[in-house]
């Protein structure tokens, strides 16, 4: 269910930027209204001088802590709507985790997002890795993703935010406090 924007992104070129300090930095800011959760403020800060970046999102009302669970059991599962704040952690059990820090950033993607996100982030770890056993963990961990990818396998996905600013936008998904 795709999100519809409820307006243009609104943009503020020539600022300074936190990493290089050079005014290539350009602030974003947009609205989206997102089916079954609401308006969503959305920001970005993006710098052509260095390529920093960093995203967020943000609920237009004030939500509880929550908790989202869902069952991935098949292709059709990976197409559903994720959204998730910087302050949430994902976790997918046996697979691996997402947690808020520094350089966390919030998106609004769906599973398969988030499954390709985890991937990139193992594939990283097998090639720097320096063990032999730790290449192995990741490529295990790596064939997982793929048979989850393909429909053949089944996990858990579970969000957790503070703030509320994340969901899972399905009806499978059990929403509960943490």
């Amino acid at each position: 269910m795709p999100a519809k924007k409820s307006e243009e992104a609104n943009t503020l070129g020539g600022q300074p930027c936190p990493v290089c300090g050079k005014s290539t930095l350009t602030l974003s800011e947009a609205e989206s209204e997102v089916p079954y959760f609401g308006k969503l403020f959305i920001f970005g800060m993006n710098c052509s001088g260095c390529g920093f970046h960093k995203a967020d999102v943000e609920a237009a009302e004030q939500k509880e802590p929550v908790k989202w669970t869902l069952e991935v059991s098949s292709k059709e599962d990976l197409s559903i709507r994720v959204i998730k704040s910087s302050e949430a952690t994902v976790r997918i059990p046996y697979i691996g985790d997402i947690t808020p820090g520094p350089a966390s950033e919030g998106y609004v993607t769906n599973v398969e997002g988030i499954l390709n996100r985890i991937k990139e982030q193992v594939e990283h770890l097998r090639d720097s890795a320096e063990e032999d056993e730790d290449r192995q963990k990741a490529k295990n961990i790596l064939k997982k993703i793929m048979r989850v990818i393909w429909g053949d396998e089944r996990i858990k996905l579970i969000i957790e935010d503070p703030t509320g600013n994340s969901a899972i936008i399905s009806d499978k998904a059990q929403k509960a406090k943490p």
